[in-house]
């Protein structure tokens, strides 16, 4: 088939923005029990409400509860799991009121703790219950005059007043039971560290009704710990990167000791309650999944090593077992992410769920590569890149595409290579894509993850701009044509990009920071002390603070940008964004600011994600002087004759 020659970004795309939604759900969570499998579907198209979905033997799906619930909670603003299953009885938190409701088979949500003293104010989150279901313990966060965290236990049935298991620290998660239910075991960490950073692993010991007769500090010592699991045989399993990666031991009376050390990481950043890469079979083993140098991996660890196993999908998270059935999230460049059923002894997937149908072909489809790029201090970074791909068109012969740099949240977290049609949409048009790990991101190991400490605004600027500046010496991306965007961090990245850089040619931050000191005292509790440890202190390196903050440096600003905001957003508040609107406003330089109502950190209401694309894409048509095919709405830019008026017909370098 003869492809059309046409100009890159012009081209004709079966990926419109509405395909960004349409019948689209987001998995994120799943249970399994017996032979029924549980989990959590975002749904955009239902104002982006949190369904808790139940399988049965037969296959049988439906809605464990109407329109009036959403299952999300608002613990540390960005929650995580929240909801547990014992005999088919299900405990969750609702949106709402951030109140736990039970549902019997069949039945009804009936709330089993009390109202707050003012709405949304007690908030749960990592609900895990009791071997003989009459005690659910998990984490509350109580917000009166000041945020409180701690660990509770909470009658099954409501029927008695809640106790406190553990209190004294800044943080709490990952609480676990042992299978005679007379221990459990947790994670902790105090101001000014991360999950990441240092945390504490702690057991008690229960007595029969449950109240606490002993404690010990399991593992601690400037480590980040995680995942603690208790195996049939009551042996406690837990992740810690002692060694440098984050990998597995067990805990022995001489010390933990390590089930199989490599230079791979089996766990990750803690942003989000009930992170799961390996879980306890019943005959003893583990089923673990974990990422190196060659990619990722799974198999089963026994006492005598590791039997690989090659499974059907590329990655698997969130990985759940009841000890026979295990079950988890699959990922895969080229699919839908799916919940899917895993045989321990094959490999073998089952697919239950897909998160959309995929209604693109593969000749549509950019497959990423992983590369290893050359940056500052004789260092090398790691990304992920997309070439434009569409089976209709072709690039004009000498030219190279525009490039869009994507800048990861956190900053400790990382990209992934799994299908996003929210990548797709900007190749199937023509543009490269390219992904940055910058240093600092997760999946390489403590010191790769170390790089930021002190140097965020620095390492990761230089990371990104040395990506976009390696692909142009490739040949890869047109020079007089590169692009930055990201959200939250990679927002803040964005903008610093904008400011202190003259690489790019404009960029869209979502939700980003503009002024880092307000993020000491203007956010949340979880990450409130988060930037100690990545600028410095406050305020005694208030100058470190205001030489990184974009707000501060509108003497170097000339760069047009996109601007999109949440206005209920807790973590970012939209006072970041309008500081920055101020700044462009006062300096007449071409943007565009969109601010949605009712969204807070990160979007999740379908018609704002379908304006959000192609308000983007208008943007950076007018910006590049390219001509779009599409017909989306314009949006309105502040100051676009100022825009430089640029040779569509431009695209130097040659794609290899």
């Amino acid at each position: 088939m003869t492809r059309t020659v046409a100009a890159f970004g012009s081209w004709v795309s079966p990926l419109s923005a509405e395909l960004l939604v349409q019948d689209v759900i987001h998995l994120d969570y799943v249970l399994v029990e017996g032979d029924d499998t549980y989990w959590l579907e975002v749904r955009p198209l239902e104002e982006g409400r949190y369904v808790l979905v139940h399988r049965d033997a037969a296959g049988r799906t439906r809605d464990l509860f109407g329109p009036e619930f959403s299952s999300r909670t608002l613990v540390h603003e960005y929650g995580g799991l929240n909801f547990a299953v014992h005999h088919g009885t299900v405990f969750f938190s609702n949106l709402a009121d951030q109140r736990i409701y039970r549902i019997d088979a069949g039945g009804e949500p009936v709330a089993i703790t009390p109202a707050p003293p003012s709405p949304r104010s007690w908030r749960y989150a990592d609900l895990r219950v009791s071997p003989d279901g009459a005690r659910v313990v998990g984490v509350r966060e109580r917000h009166e005059d000041d945020v409180v965290n701690d660990l509770v236990v909470i009658d099954a049935h409501g029927a008695t007043p809640m106790r406190v298991l553990a209190r004294g620290h800044d943080f709490f998660a990952a609480p676990t039971w042992s299978p005679d239910g007379h221990r459990v075991a947790w994670t902790c960490w105090d101001h000014p560290n991360m999950p990441w950073d240092h945390t504490s692993l702690v057991e008690a010991v229960l007595d029969d009704d449950g109240y606490e007769v002993g404690r010990r500090l399991v593992a601690g010592d400037d480590e980040s710990l995680q995942q603690p699991r208790y195996d049939a045989q009551g042996r406690l399993t837990f992740i810690s990167d002692r060694s440098g990666w984050w990998n597995l031991y067990r805990d022995a009376p001489g010390g933990a000791v390590a089930l199989y050390p490599l230079d791979a990481e089996f766990g990750g950043p803690a942003w989000h309650f009930g992170d799961s890469s390996y879980q306890p079979l019943s005959d003893g083993s583990l089923l673990a999944t974990w990422r190196d140098a060659e990619g990722t991996h799974a198999g089963v660890l026994r006492d005598e090593g590791m039997r690989p196993l090659t499974l059907d999908w590329p990655g698997v998270t969130l990985v759940q077992s009841d000890g026979r059935r295990v079950v988890g999230i699959a990922h895969s460049p080229r699919a839908a992410p799916a919940v899917v059923e895993i045989d321990p002894e094959s490999g073998s997937c089952t697919t239950l769920v897909e998160s959309f149908v995929n209604h693109v072909d593969a000749g549509y489809l950019s497959v990423p590569r992983d590369i290893e790029f050359p940056t500052e201090r004789g260092l090398s970074a790691h990304a992920y890149y997309y070439p434009p791909t569409n089976a209709d068109f072709a690039g004009p012969p000498g030219h190279a595409p525009p490039l869009i740099v994507a800048s990861h949240g956190g900053p400790t977290a990382q990209a992934s290579d799994a299908l996003n049609y929210a990548v797709q949409y900007w190749t199937s048009r023509g543009f490269a894509v390219v992904d940055v790990n910058y240093g600092g991101s997760t999946g390489y190991g403590r010191e790769y993850r170390n790089r930021l400490r002190g140097q965020w605004g620095v390492v990761d600027l230089d990371d990104c701009v040395n990506a976009a500046t390696y692909l142009v010496s490739q040949g890869l991306a047109d020079p007089d044509a590169l692009l930055i965007h990201g959200g939250s961090a990679g927002g803040y990245t964005t903008l610093c990009a904008l400011t202190f850089r003259d690489t790019f040619a404009a960029g869209a931050s979502y939700f980003g920071i503009s002024d880092l000191a307000t993020m000491t005292t203007g956010t949340h509790k979880f990450e409130s002390r988060y930037l100690d440890s990545m600028i410095g202190r406050w305020p005694e390196d208030r100058d470190v603070y205001e030489s990184r903050s974009a707000y501060f440096h509108r003497d170097l600003l000339s760069t047009p940008m996109i601007l999109f905001q949440g206005l209920e957003d807790e973590v970012v508040p939209p006072e970041q964004a309008a500081a920055m609107v101020e700044v462009l406003q006062s300096k007449a330089i071409p943007h565009v600011y969109v601010a949605y109502e009712g969204e807070q950190h990160g979007f999740r209401r379908a018609a704002n994600i379908i304006r959000s694309a192609e308000a983007e894409l208008y943007f950076y048509s007018k910006v590049l002087s390219i001509t779009l095919p599409d017909d989306i709405s314009p949006v309105s830019i502040a100051f676009e004759e100022r825009l430089p008026q640029r040779d569509p017909s431009r695209g130097r370098g040659a794609a290899h």
